[in-house]
């Protein structure tokens, strides 16, 4: 091959680079969009956050927990931790999955079984009462700041009543409801 030849291949391949180079500053300048604000995208459950004012207080239920808890219903309860399945166990003696076993939760001390619990939650201490599960099932991130539980939260107060009513259930003595 002469060196005309070569040219001509070279020149080519070079004005395709430039053409395609030209072609994408062009497209940024039409199609361009406003910068994000943050990176990554939303979670279920933030945007609810932020529109109450960003704290889990600001969803407070109209009514106390312990009315709530004597008005609730462990058969709905059931239903509602369906989707809970998949990352706990709810049957007596069950096995950890990517969560610890719900059984007996209710009373339990806090990241007490043998699970790999995030720091956050090991050194928040005490026991899993009603008041601490409802408010870790309203916002878990916010309850516990750096929380491994990646579920959004429940906003609705009467299901999380339900909930509790049937993790309350899953104990061989199930603790006293709260006095109204």
């Amino acid at each position: 091959m002469d060196s005309f030849e070569f040219n001509k291949i070279a020149g080519a391949v070079l004005g395709t680079l430039l053409f395609l180079m030209g072609l994408g500053l062009f497209s940024d300048g039409l199609f361009s969009h406003a910068p994000l604000k943050a990176a990554g995208y939303d979670l279920p459950g933030a945007s609810e956050e932020h529109a109450h004012g960003g704290t889990a207080e600001h969803a407070a239920p109209s009514e106390p927990l312990p009315v709530l808890l004597a008005a609730a219903d462990a058969k709905r309860g059931e239903a509602l931790v369906k989707p809970c399945a998949t990352c706990h166990s709810f049957d007596k003696g069950g096995a950890a999955k990517v969560g610890p076993p719900l059984y007996g939760v209710v009373t339990r001390k806090m990241a007490s079984l043998d699970f790999g619990y995030s720091e956050a939650l090991k050194g928040k201490g005490g026991a899993w009462d009603f008041e601490s599960l409802n408010s870790f099932i309203t916002a878990p991130s916010t309850y516990v700041k750096g929380t491994k539980m990646a579920f959004g939260g429940e906003k609705d107060a009467k299901k999380r009543a339900d909930i509790l009513a049937y993790l309350r259930s899953l104990s061989d003595a199930p603790a006293a409801l709260p006095a109204k």
